[in-house]
């Protein structure tokens, strides 16, 4: 529906929109931002993806995005730490478990945002990726498509045709929809998933690893499997060498959605998108993964600063995921 709702908009807004984010700078840091005002990648990545569907959004565009929208939702991670404030030994391993996540997205963006401002390599891969697997098939077998097509219809007749409304009632509808998704396989899954929480699930990283991209292919949001386990590392049930590979395991599980969302709207551009999001998070893991001892050391040294003065982690994530972004979204327009 976000889709189809640019398509009433007139060619002066998505012109506009465009040049808002023809700058991969601002892309990526409005990403980062709303991401963290949300706290869902999965809610920003559905946008985009409904975006690039709707031509509202090129796909050099949207990539950008993708990218600070994975750094963002790891902001959840740091606010649940905050729990273990009054306790300074859990404090200070909570910390470290909830920052991890953030050095491997920031290494990662660190490294492939500039290739991919020059060289667009995402883009590339990606849409190989798309044509390999999908092809011209999508249109054709896309019963996900044919069921939400009725309603869209439907929905689109009652708005009067207008973008504005139809626009608003499909961000209405993914936020419900996101929400209560996540409140029903949590009550599902991480009650039973808790109670089998013990060390054969990290015995080893490649274990730590899949068991994160399942779990979060099962409760459809990194931010609650990777929140999960700041609370056992602040207990010292988990140390902080067996969460990173789980963390990274997340972060590919969870774009799952995306490529959902994607497969609906039935454009080649969208799926394409969404695999530049599983393919940014996968060449992240085979580039930090050999160097895993910064990002991990990076996370202890932040969160023996934290243990020192615990007004650190608030000030970290009012700068790194608000202010910051804030800040340079206006200065690169």
């Amino acid at each position: 529906m976000i889709g189809e709702s640019f398509k009433y908009f007139g060619r002066g807004f998505a012109e506009s929109l465009l040049a808002t984010t023809a700058n991969p700078y601002t892309g990526l840091f409005i990403g980062i931002l709303a991401t963290s005002l949300v706290q869902s990648s999965s809610t920003v990545t559905s946008i985009v993806v409904g975006l690039v569907a709707g031509g509202g959004l090129t796909l050099f565009g949207g990539i950008p995005i993708i990218m600070g929208a994975n750094l963002g939702t790891s902001v959840t991670n740091t606010i649940v730490s905050v729990g273990h404030i009054s306790r300074p030994h859990e404090f200070r391993r909570a910390v470290a478990a909830a920052t991890v996540h953030d050095f491997f997205n920031i290494m990662t963006i660190a490294v492939f945002f500039p290739l991919q401002v020059a060289t667009d390599f995402l883009g590339k891969a990606s849409s190989l990726l798309s044509r390999i697997i999908v092809m011209e098939g999508l249109e054709a077998a896309n019963p996900l498509r044919a069921a939400v097509k009725p309603a869209v219809g439907a929905l689109t007749d009652l708005s009067g045709e207008s973008g504005a409304i139809m626009l608003g009632t499909a961000a209405v509808l993914l936020f419900i929809s996101l929400r209560y998704i996540v409140v029903v396989l949590r009550m599902l899954v991480i009650g039973r998933v808790e109670r089998f929480f013990d060390r054969t699930l990290f015995r080893s990283s490649l274990t730590a690893l899949a068991f994160g991209v399942v779990l979060t292919v099962m409760v459809q949001s990194s931010s609650i499997s990777t929140s999960l386990v700041v609370p056992l590392a602040g207990a010292g049930i988990l140390t902080l060498r067996q969460i990173f590979p789980f963390t990274l395991g997340a972060n590919v599980g969870t774009t799952l959605t995306a490529m959902m969302a994607a497969f609906v709207t039935g454009s080649p551009a969208a799926v394409t998108v969404a695999f530049a999001h599983f393919l940014f998070n996968v060449f992240g893991i085979v580039l930090v993964w050999p160097m895993r001892t910064v990002p991990i050391r990076l996370a202890e040294g932040l969160a023996g600063m934290a243990a020192r003065s615990r007004i650190i982690p608030l000030l970290y994530v009012a700068t790194v995921f608000y202010g910051i972004p804030l800040l340079l979204v206006f200065v690169t327009r």
